[in-house]
């Protein structure tokens, strides 16, 4: 199974034939070395070869030629909103469903494109499809899926804070992490939410119901979601790590406090 490989630390280590398979979109990768390794655009070509959309392959190639920064996630990206461009013109339905179960974590990374800047759906609908991506047991998968719907959440913050209270409750620790992460007011390679950077006690909502959660996964976000808040609004987050800390005083408060102040206390 693909989850017991620990992966190679350096890409020039990965043994020749993992690199087939994972280009080959037959196996996950195990570590960040793996998923950085992966040629996007021959995994591409393989896909869709295997499913007989080749003729996709070239207006997507042209796309990725044109990037000006080409990254791991530029090229996840527009090979995303490729797919949804072609798939939207071609009502293939049939192609974007199959991917979605995909065993190529990569590809589900496209798939996620594919919903959160699918225009047709409303931020509510979008947040109700990206859920299972944000359940999903890849590392990667569970990053790309909050970026793919940031943009909504920053421009309709209040609403999306609304629904996302509701994830803090889920047993699925992955979608209780998604709830605080996909909010964090600066965040990491997206856009930040300048309403939470001035006011973060708009996302107390999401943040209250993790103060003690059980999921360290989900203790480093809120942590982090509050160091972030700690650059613009400092005292706020004294005062919340304090209270939290007087109501609440368990190990997992601490831990969350500790990280939460780590910019504050240096």
């Amino acid at each position: 199974m693909t989850e017991k490989r620990k992966g190679a630390r350096s890409i020039k280590d990965i043994p020749a034939d993992i690199l087939i398979q994972l280009n080959r979109g037959e196996i996950e990768t195990a570590n960040l070395t793996e998923w950085l390794a992966v040629d996007q655009r021959l995994l591409l070509e393989n896909l869709l070869i295997q499913n007989n959309r080749s003729e996709y392959f070239q207006p997507i190639l042209k796309n990725l030629d044109q990037l000006k920064k080409q990254t791991v996630n530029t090229i996840n990206e527009a090979i995303g909103l490729g797919i949804l461009d072609l798939t939207l013109k071609n009502r293939d339905e049939e192609f974007l469903s199959k991917l979605s179960t995909h065993p190529a974590d990569l590809i589900r990374c496209w798939v996620a494109y594919t919903i959160g800047r699918n225009d047709a759906f409303n931020t509510e609908e979008k947040l109700k499809k990206i859920q299972s991506f944000a359940a999903d047991s890849h590392f990667g998968v569970r990053e790309i899926c909050w970026m793919t719907v940031r943009p909504d959440i920053s421009k309709n913050f209040k609403e999306c804070i609304a629904i996302l209270s509701e994830w803090t409750k889920h047993d699925n620790e992955n979608i209780r992490r998604f709830a605080s992460e996909s909010t964090r007011p600066r965040g990491v390679w997206c856009e930040h939410i300048e309403a939470l950077k001035q006011n973060p006690g708009l996302g107390l909502e999401i943040l209250e119901p993790l103060r003690s959660d059980s999921s360290r996964y989900v203790q480093d976000s809120v942590g982090n979601w509050l160091n972030d808040a700690s650059k613009s609004q400092p005292e706020f987050v004294v005062e919340i790590c304090d209270e939290w800390l007087r109501e609440s005083n368990t190990k997992e408060t601490q831990y969350i406090a500790k990280k939460a102040l780590r910019t504050i206390r240096k």
